[in-house]
C-alpha cells in the first residue's frame, strides 16, 4: 500500500483542529485534519442534552464562526454549537477526514518528519499537530465500588433526568458540568445532593456586561498561568436559563442538600470533608472580588455603566453550611445513582515521541513541544487562561500556524553559491 504525504497532519477535528485548519489555509500550508467520529462529535454526543455554551454568542466564537438564528447575547445549544462547526469546516474548505482513527505517531529514523499508522493506511508528514483536546478520559474516582448497587455515571454519560433510576441522586463536583446537571435534576423534582469542593464563581452579568467581557477588560483572560493553589480550581458558571449567576446559597435554598468534599466510602456510607462552608465562603471572596475590580474599573475609565448594589449582598448561610453532613448513609437516603462530574484526563499513548513528562503531561512552549514538529493545541493554559475556549483555541492555533510556517522557511533555505573569502 502507497504511503501518502502531507506537510501537516491535524489530529482531531473538533474546536481545536478547525480552528488549526483555517490558519494554515491562510497561510498556504498543505495539511490535512483527520477525525475519527463526526466533526464536533464532543458537543454532540459527550454532554447532556439541555447543555448551552457557557458564554454569550458574541464572545464564544472565532472569526467567520456563525450561529444562525441566534443573537449576539444568547447563549447557542450544543447542537447548534456543532452544527456552526460544520458549516464552518465547508466554509473554509477544510481538507478534513471523518471515521479515520490515527493510531500511531512516530518520528522518522534519519530524516526529518513522522510516520502516521491510521486505521485507513500509513501517512508520512513533515509535521503534526494533536488537536484532540483536554476532554479525552472521563476520570471517576475508585471511591465506590461497583458492587455497591448504586447506578454511577460520569457527568459525560449523562443525558437527561429520565436516564436515572427512580431516587435521589448525588453529583460530586460543582463546576460548570456539576452544578448545571444538578439543577436540572433538582428542577425535574428529584432530591439532589452537590458534593462542593474549591471553586471560583464568578457573577454572571454585572452592571450591564456579561462576565466574559469582565474577565476580558480586567486582563484574567490573558494571564498565562492560574494563581499558586488555583490550579485545580473550578468555574462555577453557567448559561442555562439565559445565563444566571451560579448561588449555591439560593440552590440550598431551594431544596439542593450540599456537601463538602467527596472523601471516601464504606459500607454503605459517603463521607464528606468538614469544608464546605470554606469552599462556598473562598467562592464568594472571589465572586466579590470580581465585582470591585469591575467598580474600579469603571470608575477609572469613566464608564456609565448602571450601578447594582444589590450585587454585593450575600444571603444568610443555609443550615447544610452551619450544620454540615459529613457522613450519609445513601441507602437511607434514598441515592439511586452517583454522577461523577469529576473532569477528565488525557490521552497521547498514539503519539509515541519523546515529548512527556514522567506523569504523561506535554512538554512544550506555547504549544511548541520539545519534539521538534510536534504540536499540541487545545489544552488548558496552553498559552493563557482562555486557551481551551472556542475562542482561546482560535489564537492558539494562528500563532502555531505561523510557527510551522516559519520552520518550513528555515527548511527550505538553500546557501548562495558564494566562495569562501580568505582569513586576513
Amino acid at each position: 500500500m502507497p504511503v501518502e504525504k502531507i506537510e501537516v497532519l491535524v489530529v482531531g477535528g473538533g474546536q481545536a483542529g478547525l480552528a488549526m485548519s483555517d490558519h494554515l489555509g491562510k497561510s498556504g500550508v498543505p495539511h490535512l485534519v483527520l477525525e475519527r467520529n463526526r466533526i464536533a462529535e464532543r458537543w454532540r454526543s459527550g454532554r447532556w442534552d439541555s447543555l448551552v455554551a457557557n458564554g454569550p454568542a458574541w464572545h464564544d466564537r472565532y472569526a467567520g464562526l456563525e450561529f444562525p438564528g441566534y443573537n449576539s447575547n444568547e447563549f447557542v445549544p450544543k447542537e447548534k454549537i456543532a452544527d456552526a462547526f460544520v458549516a464552518f469546516a465547508e466554509k473554509i474548505g477544510a481538507p478534513i477526514r471523518c471515521g479515520v482513527e490515527v493510531k500511531s505517531v512516530r518520528k522518522n529514523a534519519g530524516r526529518s518528519g513522522f510516520r502516521v499508522e491510521t486505521s485507513q493506511g500509513l501517512i508520512e508528514a513533515n509535521y503534526v499537530v494533536a488537536a484532540t483536546g483536554p476532554f479525552q478520559h472521563p476520570i471517576i474516582p475508585a471511591v465506590v465500588p461497583e458492587t455497591a448497587g448504586i447506578m454511577q455515571i460520569h457527568s459525560s454519560s449523562y443525558r437527561n433526568p429520565a436516564q436515572l433510576p427512580e431516587g435521589a441522586v448525588l453529583v460530586v463536583g460543582a463546576g460548570s458540568s456539576g452544578v448545571q446537571i444538578a439543577d436540572e435534576l433538582l428542577q425535574a423534582g428529584r432530591p439532589v445532593y452537590l458534593s462542593v469542593g474549591p471553586h471560583d464563581r464568578p457573577p454572571r452579568r454585572y452592571r450591564g456586561r456579561d462576565f466574559c467581557w469582565w474577565l476580558g477588560v480586567l486582563g484574567k483572560w490573558d494571564a498565562a498561568a492560574p494563581a499558586e493553589g488555583k490550579e485545580h480550581v473550578t468555574i462555577a458558571v453557567s448559561g442555562a436559563d439565559g445565563g444566571l449567576t451560579v448561588d449555591f446559597r439560593k440552590l440550598a435554598g431551594r431544596g439542593m442538600m450540599l456537601v463538602g468534599r467527596t472523601e471516601r466510602f464504606k459500607d454503605g456510607v459517603m463521607y464528606f470533608a468538614p469544608d464546605l462552608a470554606r469552599n462556598i465562603e473562598q467562592g464568594d471572596a472571589n465572586y466579590l472580588s470580581v465585582l470591585n475590580e469591575a467598580d474600579a474599573f469603571i470608575a477609572r475609565n469613566g464608564l456609565d455603566l448602571p450601578a447594582e448594589p444589590e450585587a454585593h449582598l450575600i444571603g444568610p448561610a443555609p443550615q447544610c453550611m452551619t450544620n454540615p453532613v459529613l457522613e450519609l448513609d445513601l441507602a437511607q437516603a434514598g441515592i439511586s445513582s452517583i454522577i461523577w462530574a469529576t473532569g477528565f484526563s488525557v490521552d497521547y499513548s498514539w503519539l509515541q515521541v519523546d515529548t512527556f513528562d514522567a506523569r504523561g503531561r506535554p512538554k512544550h512552549q506555547r504549544g511548541v513541544s520539545i519534539e521538534p514538529g510536534i504540536y499540541f493545541l487545545g489544552l488548558p493554559w496552553l498559552s493563557r487562561r482562555g486557551s481551551s475556549f472556542i475562542w482561546g483555541v482560535w489564537h492558539d492555533a494562528k500563532y502555531l500556524a505561523d510557527h510551522i510556517a516559519t520552520q518550513r522557511g528555515y527548511m527550505a533555505y538553500t546557501a548562495p553559491n558564494q566562495p569562501m573569502r580568505a582569513a586576513r
